[in-house]
């Protein structure tokens, strides 16, 4: 089986301009395609993490990557299932977000020996005359065409700005550019970028007068329709610093059954026959999937020893063992005691457990604390300083959230 029939199999693939030209090309190994990541942040997240993965996959079958970092389309915005303008960032942030994602790329690409590329399209965008651009590029793109896109259409009913509308020209640009310099013949990314993907292929149709491709993926999204890696907390990163490994670890842990087959297929390397055979899995055997799932993930991202910690970590939170070493922790000190007490409701809010004091007071009247595996119903229950008697107390909040407080007198 080729890399190709394992991405069918795995539910990778949703569109392509060519299925048996592209097969051909990933099954021999003679891909040369890239992935765009736009620096919106400092770090990677879940939502960029099937990308990483399909990369890793490619170039274990000998087909080469290039990621490529948008250091001048960051400076634009994709518009692409946004109903908001999105924030305008400096030229100093993307720079910075760029060196941020270098770094976390490495843990699943293997750029030695010129294996693959990491290259920024700030190189050649930046420098664009605009007059240029429009004689050059401005010709081979019908308006008409571009309004009827995709990923257009949710920013047409809030107001669309001539900003992003060139989003579009820049992505197809990136192609052609890539085409001529490296020799990419491939393009892959989400399937929500399908229209600007084929506005790259069609560019250099018209200028070259050569055949490219273009490869979507499906989007990552649970059982109820919507793009997996947030939180109550915002978005699940693959900085350590951002999202620890425990709590990155607990994340895939406690998807829902229905969705745990399915992120193991997309996200894992784990053989598809061994993945197949849990598909009849039920109950307990669920459980010991996501626990397969939880620590694969965790193991490609923070490797195996911090997705070892998680997993000990985690299995000790369901069991009578007292072991919270790996737990998530905060420290609070005398300051945040005055007459040595604090409210409940202040303590979940200080430690981030809860995005409000309102919330707070609903999961206690709900049941939905414990302290010291006491469950506490009292919105005016205060913690003392007696009940750190291990330096520490540990909450729970609902049945999978635990945390460590620390009191540093």
């Amino acid at each position: 089986m080729g890399v190709y029939e394992d991405l069918q199999r795995r539910g990778l693939i949703a569109q392509t301009t060519d299925e048996e030209q592209i097969r051909e090309l990933v099954n021999s190994g003679k891909a040369v395609f890239y992935i765009g990541f736009d620096p919106t942040a400092d770090s990677l997240h879940v939502g960029h993490f099937m990308a990483l993965s399909l990369m890793k996959r490619l170039q274990m079958a000998g087909n080469r990557p290039i990621a490529l970092l948008g250091g001048g389309t960051g400076m634009i915005g994709d518009p692409s299932g946004k109903t908001d303008m999105r924030k305008m960032l400096t030229k100093e942030d993307i720079e910075h977000n760029c060196e941020c994602f270098k770094k976390q790329m490495s843990r699943f690409i293997d750029f030695s020996d010129d294996k693959a590329l990491l290259v920024n399209n700030a190189d050649w965008l930046l420098d664009l005359n605009y007059v240029d651009l429009l004689r050059e590029v401005g010709a081979c793109f019908s308006v008409n065409r571009m309004l009827t896109a995709e990923c257009y259409k949710q920013r047409m009913e809030r107001g669309l700005s001539f900003l992003e509308f060139n989003y579009m020209i820049m992505q197809s640009y990136d192609f052609y550019s890539l085409f001529q310099r490296y020799g990419c013949n491939l393009q892959f990314g989400g399937d929500d970028q399908w229209s600007n993907m084929l506005g790259g292929t069609e560019l250099i149709r018209r200028k070259l007068g050569k055949d490219s491709h273009a490869m979507t993926i499906n989007l990552l999204l649970n059982s109820e329709g919507k793009k997996m890696g947030k939180t109550e907390k915002g978005a699940v990163w693959l900085d350590p610093e951002k999202t620890s490994p425990f709590d990155f670890f607990q994340y895939w842990r406690n998807v829902s059954d229905s969705d745990v087959i399915k992120c193991l297929k997309m996200l894992t390397f784990v053989p598809i026959e061994e993945i197949e055979a849990m598909e009849s899995w039920q109950g307990s055997e669920l459980n010991k999937a996501k626990e397969i799932l939880a620590f694969e993930l965790t193991k490609l991202v923070h490797g195996e020893d911090e997705a070892q910690k998680a997993l000990e970590g985690a299995r000790a939170l369901f069991s009578s063992k007292a072991d919270t070493d790996n737990m998530p922790s905060s420290e609070i000190t005398a300051e945040d005691m005055p007459d040595g007490k604090i409210g409940l409701i202040d303590l979940l809010f200080l430690v981030k457990l809860v995005p409000s004091k309102a919330e707070a007071r609903r999961l206690i009247q709900q049941g939905g604390i414990s302290v010291n595996d006491e469950k506490i119903t009292d919105v005016k229950a205060e913690i003392i300083a007696e009940n750190f008697k291990e330096g520490f107390i540990v909450i729970k909040k609902g049945k999978k959230v635990f945390h460590k407080v620390k009191y540093n007198k």
